[in-house]
């Protein structure tokens, strides 16, 4: 079994930092990298980068709203046509940074709120994950369970790969909980650990209602931003070794 061990990084601005990169960047063996919109700029987005290419862990651009103040956490009603732009401009910025630190910008994924309003809405999906086929048909998409952002990929000819975020509760469909609702967000980091177990050895997610959803995935994401998240990392790395291989998901054969 492959699976892709990957965290948000890159998630500070200006002077301020969030998480432990230096650290995390140790342990994963991709990088979700915000692009300047809900977080990070373009000092941070380098730094991150020319880590990562140091230590041999694949990079791809977060693109989420352009909301620093709420984090990419807050909808906002945005026309689509204006939506597939930020898309562009910040895989752009990415793709920039990779290449002129002599890196790769292997997939891309959907922060935050933003995710959230595609993977439930097919026909915001459809022009966003076109947008990423539109700038680079190589890439892969990294995403939760969301049936509207993989048929998207699928039908714009793009490598999609599942996403279990192990702190997130989901609902039956499979779709994250939001976050407002209360449970959302698992803090315990048994909790959490018994999540990954079961789905290493199941191939199950257990939903906020109690019910067993199969699911298959590839990549394994936790949070950097929260206490604790560099020991629950190395504890998650470790389940994942003993089960099978941690393998970047541009890097897995299927």
């Amino acid at each position: 079994m492959d699976i892709d061990l990957n965290a948000d990084l890159g998630e500070g601005f200006g002077p301020w930092r969030m998480g432990e990169d230096e650290a995390l960047l140790d342990i994963v063996s991709s990088a979700n990298v915000a692009c300047g919109f809900h977080a990070g700029d373009p000092v941070i987005m380098d730094r991150t980068v020319r880590m990562a290419r140091q230590r041999g862990v694949d990079v791809g651009a977060h693109v989420g709203f352009p909301d620093l103040m709420g984090f990419g956490r807050r909808q906002m009603q945005i026309e689509t046509k204006e939506l597939v732009a930020y898309v562009l401009y910040q895989l752009s910025a990415l793709d920039g940074m990779a290449r002129t630190a002599g890196h790769r910008m292997t997939h891309m994924s959907f922060h935050g709120a933003l995710g959230n309003m595609a993977a439930a809405d097919a026909a915001l999906a459809e022009p966003l994950v076109r947008a990423v086929a539109d700038f680079d048909p190589t890439l892969t998409v990294s995403t939760s369970a969301s049936r509207a952002i993989e048929d998207a990929a699928e039908r714009c000819g793009l490598r999609v790969r599942r996403t279990f975020l192990a702190d997130r509760a989901c609902g039956d469909d499979g779709l994250l909980v939001p976050r407002k609702l209360p449970g959302a967000v698992i803090h315990e980091r048994d909790a959490v650990l018994a999540r990954v177990r079961q789905l290493l050895e199941d191939g199950t997610v257990t939903s906020v209602t109690g019910r067993k959803i199969p699911m298959r995935v590839h990549s394994i994401l936790l949070h950097g931003d929260t206490p604790g998240a560099v020991e629950l990392a190395r504890a998650v790395r470790g389940m994942v070794e003993q089960a099978g291989r941690v393998v970047p998901i541009s890097r897995q054969s299927t």
